[in-house]
């Protein structure tokens, strides 16, 4: 353990307007983590959720038991350790899209896509495979993988304009696509498929999630990962960063 708070991000494409209004939810779920003395962000859309979430190690598991009743859906959470809160408050946010792409998308045609840490190396290391970040440019600047391409958005919702400009189905049949934790990627990596790429990869788990799992001398990963909250960057052995804040908005898009 890297200290005495416990770091869990984790999300979900379940719809879940079946559990009622979502502002009955964003309530319900505020008191329960207030409680629990938990800081973080998690967003709430019909779609699904998307949270990173910190505390003490028994205020995480038991808030966790908690979500998983009140959004009625099991999740697989990531998990990091630091030794200071790396958020100041809680924020329990509604919005269209738990990452705004603003383009249509069918979640299930991303199954099949994904590609688990331990092969991931050997799938970017092969000729003609396109290896896309998904992450802003900002993102990107801290660190990414050998040989990746920084498309330079902005924002997540610039990248469909990218891909138009950059990538035709035609000659680049063979992309793989990354981000953080793998929320963006769920939903571009069926966006990709849409558009006629016939071969369409996903990293599962996203970067903390090889990081997690490659050990530094087999990792193809170079600088460090960017993180949305006070630590900024996390290092390959998932231990707060000595990056600058390369950003110029406080929430990813």
């Amino acid at each position: 353990m890297k200290g005495n708070f416990k770091i869990v991000t984790f999300y979900g494409f379940t719809p879940i307007e079946e559990t009622g209004p979502l502002d009955d939810l964003r309530a319900a779920i505020r008191s329960e983590l207030t409680d629990l003395g938990i800081k973080g962000t998690l967003i709430l859309a019909t779609e699904g959720f998307n949270s990173t979430l910190a505390g003490l190690p028994a205020q995480i598991d038991e808030s966790l038991t908690i979500l998983k009743e009140l959004l009625n859906v099991q999740f697989n959470v990531r998990t990091t350790y630091c030794s200071s809160l790396p958020f100041r408050r809680l924020f329990i946010k509604i919005k269209p899209e738990i990452v705004t792409l603003k383009k249509p998308v069918e979640i299930a045609k991303g199954v099949g896509t994904h590609v688990a840490p331990d092969r991931w190396n050997a799938l970017i290391s092969e000729k003609g495979v396109v290896v896309l970040d998904t992450r802003n440019d900002y993102e990107c600047r801290s660190g990414t993988f050998e040989g990746a391409i920084n498309p330079m958005t902005e924002k997540f919702s610039d990248l469909p304009d990218y891909v138009a400009r950059n990538l035709d189905p035609q000659r680049h049949k063979r992309i793989a696509v990354f981000c953080t934790g793998g929320v963006r990627c769920e939903k571009f990596a069926p966006y990709l498929i849409d558009q006629g790429f016939s071969e369409v990869y996903q990293l599962e788990g996203g970067i903390l999630g090889y990081l997690a799992a490659i050990s530094g001398e087999e990792s193809l990963w170079r600088g460090e990962c960017f993180v949305f909250d006070d630590r900024i960057t996390v290092s390959e052995d998932l231990a707060k960063g000595t990056l600058p804040d390369l950003s110029q908005r406080e929430v990813a898009e």
